[in-house]
């Protein structure tokens, strides 16, 4: 430990990225197993595709894993530019979806989702700390350049999804009150 470093700047560092993962762990298992009331793959695609997401059960999947996978690599500091950003990118899909009920999550609005996405892009950004498997295995998967790379592809990946879920909304006829 450097003389900045100290045990509790660790610690906290250490806990508050388990923490981070825990919670990501838990959204992406609703998703992808059914767990903690969640509702598994059939569930989420149903979902998925009600709010625009092409194909549904694709996405579903693609959702679950950005949570559920990146929330392990991050709790474990494995790969940390490549979790964070991609649960990031996860999180700020998530967020385009809930904007529009403002901000605070008691109203569905996006301040969840998108410290989830903050936080997990500043671990990104700052990298896991000396207690983590990227740490153990000498930054093999946690190198300055790959950061910048990871962290300049989330902005474009949420772009990306949100575009195509905008086109497959604006390509579906506006629903009437006539039947």
């Amino acid at each position: 430990m450097s003389s900045r470093t100290t045990t509790a700047s660790v610690s906290a560092r250490t806990l508050l990225r388990i923490a981070l993962g825990a919670v990501l762990v838990s959204h992406g298992s609703q998703k992808l197993f059914g767990a903690f009331g969640g509702g598994g793959i059939e569930g989420t695609a149903q979902g998925m595709h009600q709010m625009g997401f092409r194909p549904g059960r694709r996405n579903a999947v693609l959702a679950g894993l950005g949570e559920a996978g990146s929330g392990a690599a991050l709790a474990l500091g494995l790969a940390t530019p490549i979790a964070g950003a991609g649960a990031a990118t996860t999180m700020g899909v998530a967020s385009s979806v809930h904007t529009p009920n403002g901000f605070f999550n008691a109203d569905g609005g996006f301040e969840f989702p998108a410290f989830l996405g903050f936080s997990a892009a500043m671990f990104a950004l700052g990298g896991p700390g000396p207690v983590s498997l990227d740490h153990a295995t000498r930054h093999v998967f946690d190198r300055p350049w790959l950061r910048a790379v990871a962290l300049a592809a989330v902005p474009i990946a949420v772009a990306v999804q949100v575009a195509q879920r905008r086109k497959a909304l604006a390509s579906e006829p506006a629903a009437t009150d006539e039947s």
